[in-house]
């Protein structure tokens, strides 16, 4: 029954998803017209003519013990520049630090043991963000490495961290990347990229196989949090009565942080025994 419940869950959840969901966002980056038109108003300067083979929810990781690196989508243009671009609903306080491992994870995948540094190719890390992770109201937030005595110096190690804004209210973009940002945000418009990314995502969301993976991928999420919980009540528990706690207490204690019934709670500390 539970089991039942979690796919009727995920079923409606995917009918409610948007542009804005990292999953369907990926997916839809899958048509590399679309995917170069959005590089294109957020980089105007760089001229981008083509998208060579876009590789979606690319995976990179080099051995058991490290720290895996999943990406919403990762392209690279005919000049062999490179572009991650991530669609980040939840402002996680840790973005910045999460573009520094990408990048280094980005730069190991490019060259091999013994090549020159020099085959390092430019790269672009573009967080698209629902919330204003600076609070200047700024669309925009653009990085690049300088020195800290003199501003104009530049490092150029082509390396490139944009944070966009969906709810920024300078004047400091360009139209058509505004009016992307604003369906970012659920304002509705007439741009015609924008009406191409709303048929998109609604082709995106009749794909069967893609609907499946969505559920599976979410109820592993699922799973994985509740697992999670299971084991802090279960170390809360053990701190408990480590400290001499009295089981009522306990029960009573891991009811109200763990939002659980009596029963359960009394379960967690009778297996603790």
């Amino acid at each position: 029954m539970e089991e039942l419940r979690s796919k009727i869950e995920a079923d409606k959840s995917w009918e409610e998803l948007g542009i804005c969901n990292d999953f369907l966002f990926g997916k839809v980056m899958q048509n590399p017209e679309l995917c170069k038109e959005l590089l294109k108003r957020i980089l105007p300067e760089l001229e981008i003519e083509r998208i060579e083979y876009p590789e979606l929810q690319k995976a990179i990781k080099f051995d058991a013990d490290a720290k895996s690196v999943r990406l919403d989508v990762y392209v690279r243009d005919e000049k062999q520049t490179i572009y991650d671009i991530e669609m980040q609903v939840t402002d996680t306080k840790e973005l910045a630090k999460r573009t520094r491992f990408y990048q280094s994870m980005i730069d190991l995948q490019m060259i091999d043991k013994g090549q020159s540094y020099k085959k390092l190719k430019p790269s672009y890390i573009i967080f698209i963000c629902p919330f204003d992770m600076f609070d200047k109201g700024r669309h925009i937030y653009t990085f690049q490495n300088i020195c800290k005595e003199d501003h104009k110096i530049l490092l150029k190690d082509e390396t490139t961290k944009i944070f966009l804004n969906a709810y920024g209210y300078m004047d400091d973009v360009s139209k058509e990347l505004k009016v992307f940002l604003d369906y970012v945000a659920g304002k509705p418009s007439e741009d015609a990229f924008v009406k191409k990314l709303e048929s998109a995502v609604k082709e995106a969301k009749r794909n069967r196989e893609w609907r499946y993976e969505y559920m599976t991928l979410l109820m592993r999420d699922q799973e994985n949090i509740e697992q999670g919980i299971k084991q802090g009540i279960k170390a809360s528990v053990s701190i408990l009565k480590d400290f001499g706690v009295e089981d009522d207490l306990i029960v009573k204690k891991i009811q109200e942080k763990f939002n659980i019934s009596k029963e359960e709670a009394e379960k967690y500390v009778k297996d603790n025994d």
